[in-house]
């Protein structure tokens, strides 16, 4: 299957601005991407790598208004987490496939901030297990099954939902730990981290197959969300990234291989949690990702959406075409 390739919208932080959203939709659409993809907050505390505004879009009306604007590109979330009742979540997924009559991928996570559950009452609920049983309810919901759930968190009977969504919709667990990678073979389609380097997301997809393999299921999907910045030289692209804040997110992440050091100091030991420099050193990177076994890749332009327009046309232009046509050359 060849790889796909999506952007994430800029929905979030300073940036955000609706004449942006609609304008870069539009170019994507326009340009062949496979995708346009949104994030999921309630109560949202930037990462220190991207700044300090908190502004945030709902994530279901973000994509509702771009397929509005655009004819035929994918929507996807990386990821949904459970502050809502699977209920809700289901109605929700189900309206956004009968509004748009798009392609829908549902990522889903339990989460990164404590904060997010602690203001709605959830702060004592394992996460991981309550987004596993809204997955589950949402699943017979969208068969337009009845269904009655009795557990110690949701407790309701005669439920069903009309409509049902007009595609599939793929599921894929997010995060890049061990646990997330396990959670994905269990009872998803997908496994989609969001920045994970390269040697990471080798022995994660290593992990998968063997998984799979020991389950008796097929391969499951795998996927990244690379922050991205494309310049005419490599130093010019390095330049518009935070690269203290990148470094410290990377250290932060409990469960990547760490370089030989013990810990990441340098920009290059980022190296797929990143893909900065030329149009030349992006199709490297993407190279290496589609050799891993990589079937979606969403750019994340978060540190370039001043010039959002400009990354994807290079993008589109110099970098895509490589890429597809050396998957067009194996296949």
């Amino acid at each position: 299957m060849p790889t796909r390739f999506g952007l994430l919208v800029p929905h979030f932080g300073e940036d955000a601005d609706q004449d942006l959203l609609i304008e870069g939709a539009q170019l994507a659409d326009r340009l062949g991407f496979d995708s346009l993809w949104v994030r999921d907050h309630l109560v949202f505390h930037p990462h220190g790598m991207e700044g300090t505004d908190r502004t945030f879009i709902e994530p279901f009306i973000t994509l509702t208004l771009l397929a509005a604007k655009t004819d035929r590109i994918g929507l996807g979330a990386a990821t949904i987490i459970p502050f809502r009742h699977p209920i809700l979540m289901a109605y929700s997924v189900a309206s956004l496939s009968w509004a748009t009559r798009r392609p829908f991928d549902l990522g889903i996570g339990s989460g990164t901030f404590q904060h997010e559950f602690d203001v709605i009452g959830q702060g004592d609920l394992k996460r991981p297990e309550l987004m596993r049983e809204q997955t589950l309810i949402a699943r017979r919901l969208w068969t337009g099954e009845t269904v009655d759930w009795h557990s110690e968190t949701y407790d309701f009977t005669d439920v069903d939902l009309q409509p049902q969504p007009l595609f599939p919709v793929p599921v894929w667990w997010g995060g890049a730990t061990p646990a997330s990678a396990r959670l994905a073979v269990d009872f998803c389609e997908g496994w989609l981290p969001g920045r994970i380097t390269f040697p990471t997301y080798e022995a994660r997809v290593a992990k998968i197959r063997e998984m799979c393999a020991e389950q008796g299921k097929p391969m499951i999907m795998t996927g990244a969300v690379p922050v991205t910045s494309i310049g005419d030289s490599a130093q010019a692209a390095l330049d518009r990234l935070n690269v203290p804040g990148l470094i410290k997110n990377a250290n932060a992440q409990k469960f990547w291989l760490k370089p030989q050091g013990g810990e990441f100091t340098r920009i290059d030991e980022l190296d797929g949690s990143i893909l900065t420099g030329t149009p030349e050193d992006i199709i490297r990177g993407v190279r290496r990702y589609q050799q891993i076994g990589c079937d979606l890749l969403v750019f994340d332009f978060r540190m370039r959406f001043p010039d959002w327009l400009e990354q994807i046309e290079m993008l589109a232009g110099d970098v895509l075409p490589k890429v597809s046509q050396d998957e067009a050359v194996l296949t």
